[in-house]
This record gives structure tokens, sequence and C-alpha cells, in this order.
């Protein structure tokens, strides 16, 4: 069962085409991650898909239906800017939001007050929203978020102004939902966050999909360029090796492989070496921010430092 189906859509703002031609579906209770650069057209398409812009063409149903206003009800969404009322109290500005959602006064504020405390706003619920900081409005914003309890839930950076803690927190609590067969549609440039929590990605360029499938699935496939390997030897030497680096954080050396030298024929080319010794062999899998680097800009992985601080080649 899918919660999101789009079919072949497009969307143009005059002379400049956002989304083409753009084709994916997220299943129901999975973690979906949405990734590209900056206007690559993942806000227009998110849009659409909460019936904020319509399609110039294709097909968008969320849910089983086209989108309405009942479909709509069963969506929370929390946008890259913060949409709460800043001269409300936090209590007030997240009840009133429920209830915009269908939720009567009374329940809206009570599960309001719940979650404020849940995400470690609860002696703040009482302060107006411009009084609190980035950090803690993004909480609160992401309290509204779930507020009326949504089947899908569409995040634009989430993690966006939140300190390692509250970032866990609110990863906590994504994946708590996920367990709860909620559906989760996670827009963000923070790259091992989806690494460790999304189950598939789609990535867009200039409006067009050029990555979608299992995150692990895509890892692998872009797995051939490097190695893990231990031992006795002076892999540097070897003349299918580009460079070679030592990894603090696995303990072994990097070995980059020269362009169209897969692992398996390295492993064979290795294996017939008698002055070397193995300990270890493995492939390293890149990042999401090496691959990412690797489509955008048309580098291969580990030919620079990665942002997630693994040591690379630079």
């Amino acid at each position: 069962m899918n919660s999101l189906v789009v079919n072949n859509v497009y969307k143009n703002f005059g002379a400049t085409q956002a989304v083409a031609d753009l084709s994916f579906s997220v299943t129901a209770g999975e973690i979906f991650a949405l990734l590209g650069p900056n206007g690559a057209g993942k806000t227009t398409m998110i849009r659409m898909v909460l019936d904020i812009l319509r399609p110039d063409e294709g097909t968008i149903q969320v849910l089983d239906s086209t989108i309405n206003q009942a479909v709509k009800d069963r969506i929370g969404y929390l946008p890259e800017e913060r949409g709460l009322y800043k001269n409300l109290t936090v209590l007030d500005c997240l009840s009133y939001l429920g209830q915009l959602k269908g939720m009567t006064m009374s329940d809206a504020r009570r599960r309001a007050a719940v979650l404020l405390q849940r995400v470690e706003l609860g002696d703040v619920m009482t302060k107006k929203v411009n009084q609190l900081s980035r950090g803690m409005q993004q909480k609160a914003q992401f309290a509204a978020t779930i507020l009326h309890d949504p089947e899908l839930i569409i995040i634009d950076e989430p993690f966006s102004g939140l300190d390692p803690v509250n970032t866990l927190l609110i990863k906590e609590m994504l994946l708590e939902m996920k367990q709860q067969g909620k559906t989760i549609i996670m827009s963000t440039h923070m790259m091992h966050q989806v690494e460790a929590m999304a189950d598939r990605l789609l990535m867009v360029n200039k409006g067009q999909k050029v990555l979608y499938g299992p995150v692990a699935n895509i890892r692998q496939q872009y797995a051939d360029h490097a190695l893990y390997i231990s031992g006795e030897g002076n892999w540097s030497a070897l003349p299918f090796v580009e460079r070679v680096t030592f990894d603090e954080t696995e303990h072994a050396d990097l070995v980059v492989l020269r362009q169209g030298m897969s692992s398996d024929e390295a492993f064979r080319l290795l294996a017939q070496q008698p002055n070397l010794h193995l300990n270890r062999f493995e492939v390293a899998l890149p990042s999401l921010d090496d691959i990412f680097i690797e489509v955008v800009e048309g580098k291969r992985p580990f030919n620079h430092k990665s942002a997630n601080g693994k040591a690379g080649v630079s």
C-alpha cells in the first residue's frame, strides 16, 4: 500500500522548469527521504503534494485519494519556514492549530500539553512563541505538526536549529511514529540522518529524478571505488591504487582504486602478491554526502573529505 503516488508530474514557473516528468511512490509506514541541492525542486514537489501548488501535468494521489480537505486533515506538515503565531502563548498556538485540523479545543489543548512535555517545553508552554529560542520554536513547530496524530508526516529540514541532544529527541520520536505505522517524508541536507533513518530515498536535481531506491542499495551501487585494508604491505605502490590514507574511525587504510578497477579485480591482484598479507579487505561504502557530490558535481566518492567527518582523500 502506498501513502503517496506521483506520476509524470511537471511544474513550470514561466520559463523555469521546477519539476520535470517526476514519478515516484512512498510506501505506507516507511521513512522516505527527499534529497537534492538547493533549487532542485524539492519544496515545489512538497507543495504540490499538499495542494498549495497545482502541477501543470501529471497526477498525485495522497492516502489513496486525490487531495481534498479530508485528506489534508490526515497530513502533518513541518515547513522549513516557521509558521507559528508569535504573539500567542505556545500552548494557545498549538491548541488553535489543532482545532484547524478538526480537533476539539479540549482535545487539542490536552494533547498539546502532553507533546510539549515530551519535547521538553513543558516549562515554557505559557510563554509567547516570540520569547522562545530558535531551537525551542523548532520543537514547538514539530509538536504542532504531529498534534492531530496524522497518518502522513511531511517534514522539511526537521533538525534545523537543533543541538545534538534535541536532534536525537526528534529522531527518536520520528522512529517511534514509524513503528506505529506512520509514513514520514523527510526533506533534509543532513545526509547522515538519512543514512540512519530512511528506508528509501529520491534524489532530484534540476527538477528531475537522479537517484531512487533503498538507501542501502544506493550506497552499495556506488561502493566499488574504495576499500578498507589492513595488514602488511605497501598498498600505494600497487599500479591499480590511486591513493591511500589511514582512516582512524575504521582503524584501517582507505585505499582508493583507479578508475575502472573493481573491488573483485583488486582482491584477485592482491592475492597474487606474495609479499602482501591481508588481515582485512572490505568494500568501503560511500556516505550519502559522497554520493550526493558525485551525482550533483560529478566527483568520485572518497576523492575528498567526507562531510560526516571520516577521513577521505583530499
